[in-house]
């Protein structure tokens, strides 16, 4: 089921720094990715802060991001913030590695309200985590190629050695619903062959979609390497930003109060839903269509 959100023109004319100055702790948190993968994000976010809602923008229309350029991917971010403010939100969580990566310090400039990657978390576990110094990074061929990762990696410790393999295929065969085939088992072990011959102990899983794949892969590669989930780390980092700025929901919902969680898309809302109701722990009766274009 779907409803398009018609009035984009009107509403986002109106949007402006004053949208950050009503917002509460009860104020929902907006989470935006290119397109299906970021509601893995969404996902932690709801299991490990459960008072929290959620405004949700997929971008489907415009997926995948990994193959556009900088200045693409800076427009669509803006025109996605514009139009999560109108909803009123506290904060916003970039859900997409290559969003992050490319757009994140354009959008906390232009934001007014605080922000939060997927990449920051996710490399500072690494970091904690690695023995050998040795980290490799799964991602879009933009994330890998925006180095954002070695970038945050090297910051916190310059002596970790950080590997990226971008795995295109990997994206598709999950929303395909192939997780669990022999074909994706072994694309999978083409991709990480050449980390695993130099002898990374660490594995970052750079995309949203990835963590959909943290049981195959961990089967194909044994215990001895840790796999580290931006999508949980971020949730974490999430919860302390809201506490530390004065800004988290502690009030349970009330069982009588409207659905905390609210979906948009771009497009192909039917698609959306099925794919949200087969990884997500709540039910998503409808997306919203909005005309993203026009913010």
């Amino acid at each position: 089921m779907s409803e398009i959100v018609s009035d984009a023109s009107n509403v986002a004319a109106c949007v402006s720094n004053t949208v950050a100055e009503n917002v509460t702790a009860s104020s929902p948190i907006g989470v935006f990715d290119s397109g299906l993968g970021g509601l893995t994000v969404a996902r932690e976010i709801m299991r490990n802060l459960p008072n929290e809602r959620i405004v949700y923008f997929g971008d489907t229309a415009r997926v995948p991001y990994g193959n556009k350029s900088k200045n693409t991917i800076v427009r669509y971010s803006r025109q996605i913030v514009r139009f999560l403010k109108t909803q009123n939100i506290k904060a916003i969580v970039i859900a997409c590695n290559t969003a992050t990566a490319l757009a994140i310090d354009e959008v906390r400039e232009m934001a007014g309200i605080p922000v939060i990657g997927v990449i920051e978390p996710g490399a500072k576990m690494a970091v904690k985590a690695t023995a050998n110094k040795k980290v490799g990074v799964i991602a879009t061929r933009a994330t890998i190629h925006a180095m954002e990762y070695t970038n945050v990696i090297h910051r916190i410790d310059p002596e970790v050695k950080v590997l990226g393999q971008a795995c295109p295929m990997l994206v598709p065969l999950v929303e395909e619903g192939w997780i669990h085939d022999r074909i994706t088992d072994e694309v999978i072990l083409r991709y990480l062959d050449d980390l695993l011959e130099h002898g990374v102990d660490t594995l970052i899983l750079g995309c949203t979609h990835y963590p959909l794949l943290r049981s195959e892969i961990r089967k194909l590669i044994g215990d001895k390497i840790t796999l580290i989930n931006p999508a949980y780390e971020t949730a974490i980092e999430l919860g302390q930003m809201l506490e530390e700025k004065g800004l988290s929901n502690t009030t349970p919902r009330n069982l009588s109060e409207p659905h905390p969680y609210r979906f948009y898309v771009s497009d192909d809302a039917g698609r959306f839903t099925d794919f949200a109701n087969s990884i997500l722990p709540v039910d998503v009766k409808t997306a919203r269509i909005v005309p993203i274009e026009e913010y």
